[in-house]
């Protein structure tokens, strides 16, 4: 596979380190003995996340702490700011006041600072520890399935072209695809592409996996495809942050879930008390037009 003109690097490591078993309900003793083994360590923290577009306050000083092996959901009303605090973690959208820190590398803003060039370095060591899969697939088209998952660990890692196949070829097994390595992005469905976006994302060996809305194009047949891969890589222990609509998602797989409105984090805990004891009254309400 020939490697892209150098002048497409700087894109593709941005693209690079910001990239579903049968269907039931994980039972509450599974859960539990995975919370057994889960640790204690802070993989992922941000504090006081503030970001306006303008006059209009998107994210009021949003806090989250993420140990490893946790999958978080995120949910509330369109327009609330998850979306938004999903891509200032990995700094996509750069905030304008508040810290993250992801293992070792920490970024601060303070409100008014300039974004930097030596601010943009430590933005990129950070995204180095982030898989991000969005809404769309953003796979390249003119790349086949295998080569999609193989090219950024060669640019931005550098990692031998046996070596890439290797790591995608296991990957794309993990996610269901390890038959349609050869298959070019268009002939895929929906569901499949997404699989493959996923199996790029952990091509790059993230500390995190953050998602934007996953299956939001998808069908609820084909949805059920990307949800359980997402549930494997937790049961394997990947760390994850879910924006998502898919309230069953989020009861059955999370282990905590969060409730965002108006640009702050109104409600936390465990799913069967967000969806079935919540305290807060915009919680109730929200649940109440959505269940």
């Amino acid at each position: 596979m020939e490697l892209l003109p150098s002048a497409w690097v700087a894109d593709i490591s941005t693209v690079a380190s910001v990239f579903d078993r049968i269907d039931v309900v994980r039972a509450p003793h599974v859960q539990g003995l995975r919370k057994l083994v889960q640790s204690d360590e802070v993989v992922l923290e941000a504090r006081d996340i503030r970001k306006a577009f303008d006059t209009n306050t998107v994210l009021n000083g949003m806090s989250l702490r993420v140990e490893r092996g946790e999958l978080v959901s995120i949910i509330g009303p369109s327009g609330c700011g998850k979306s938004t605090f999903l891509r200032c973690l990995n700094l996509l959208e750069i905030p304008d006041g508040g810290q993250v820190r992801i293992e070792d590398v920490l970024v601060s803003r303070a409100g008014g600072e300039r974004w930097t060039r030596a601010d943009e370095k430590q933005a990129h060591l950070l995204r180095a520890h982030v898989g991000m899969v969005f809404q769309s697939f953003n796979l390249f088209p003119h790349y086949t399935v295998l080569q999609n998952a193989m090219l950024a660990p060669r640019v931005v890692r550098h990692v031998t072209s046996e070596a890439a196949r290797e790591t995608a070829s296991q990957l794309l097994e993990k996610v269901g695809l390890g038959h349609m390595t050869d298959r070019y992005p268009q002939t895929l469905s929906g569901g499949q592409q997404q699989r493959a976006a996923i199996a790029r994302a952990l091509a790059m060996k993230p500390a995190v996996m953050l998602y934007d809305e996953p299956t939001s194009a998808l069908d609820p047949e084909v949805s059920e495809e990307v949800l359980n891969v997402m549930r494997a890589l937790d049961d394997d222990g990947m760390t994850q942050i879910v924006v998502t609509h898919d309230m069953r998602f989020a009861r059955a797989a999370s282990d905590r879930v969060l409730f965002v409105e108006g640009g702050v984090i109104v409600e936390a805990g465990p799913p069967e008390h967000i969806f079935s004891d919540p305290v807060d009254p915009r919680t109730r309400r929200f649940l109440r037009t959505i269940l």
